[in-house]
């Protein structure tokens, strides 16, 4: 029994070192490749894989319209909160408690964990590991890496990773030349990039983009130096 717990021990230890090592390293390290790129490539009938596009970029070229739209549509407290945004976890669980329609509450600092470091899934051991990498992340990296991280990582089309290669195939251009109209377009598709199309867009898609531009006017400038003092 006592070499059973130890063994366990040593797992538990290598477990933390391994993956606080592994966020230690893309904190300076452009992520090559996700488990969702690897999946959606298996999952893919042999006679129609094409591979798939990710080009990284540092965030400074990546358009300023991007940053703003990704987080108007998706988080718009991803600068204040610490990983977790729980007025959107408290308004999820109101909402389900009145029967009305859910919509997913998962900050941007969560989604990363997912998309970098995890498989999807909703099973409470997938769960929970997004819980820890997340506060990895936000403990070790700063906000500003974790956007950049997440432009470059999510799905943004059929086999299209990241905001360059979504840049050039919705709208062949770079990442750094978005307009805010094109950049809102992108970040409207986010919720299910295999089944919207940025360019051209669906009417839902449309009205998202217009909403999402509308949010971009009230945000304001990004201030990176606002994030919250990690303690």
């Amino acid at each position: 029994m006592k070499r059973f717990l130890k063994f366990i021990g040593k797992l538990i230890l290598w477990f933390f070192g391994f993956t606080i090592l592994w966020v230690v390293v893309y904190k300076w390290v452009p992520v090559p490749i996700t488990p969702l790129m690897v999946i959606r490539y298996v999952e893919t009938p042999s006679e129609k894989r094409i591979g798939w596009q990710h080009d990284w970029e540092p965030i400074e070229n990546i358009s300023v319209n991007l940053q703003k739209a990704v987080i108007c549509s998706e988080d718009q407290n991803f600068i204040k909160h610490n990983g977790f945004d729980l007025k959107a976890i408290e308004k999820v669980i109101q909402n389900s408690k009145d029967g009305k329609r859910l919509r997913g509450a998962s900050s941007i600092s969560q989604q990363t964990a997912k998309n970098v470091f995890l498989w999807p899934g909703r099973n409470w051991l997938r769960k929970g590991l997004e819980v820890y990498f997340t506060f990895l992340i936000e403990t070790i990296w700063s906000k500003e890496r974790i956007l950049e991280v997440y432009l470059n990582s999510i799905e943004m089309g059929d086999g299209v990773y990241g905001a360059e290669a979504a840049a050039n195939f919705w709208f062949k251009k770079s990442a750094s030349q978005l307009t805010a109209s094109q950049a809102a377009a992108i970040a409207a598709i986010l919720p299910n990039p295999l089944r919207y199309r940025a360019n051209p867009p669906s009417g839902y898609i449309q009205s998202r983009k217009a909403w999402i531009t509308k949010q971009m006017g009230y945000y304001g400038p990004l201030k990176f130096n606002l994030e919250v003092k990690k303690k």
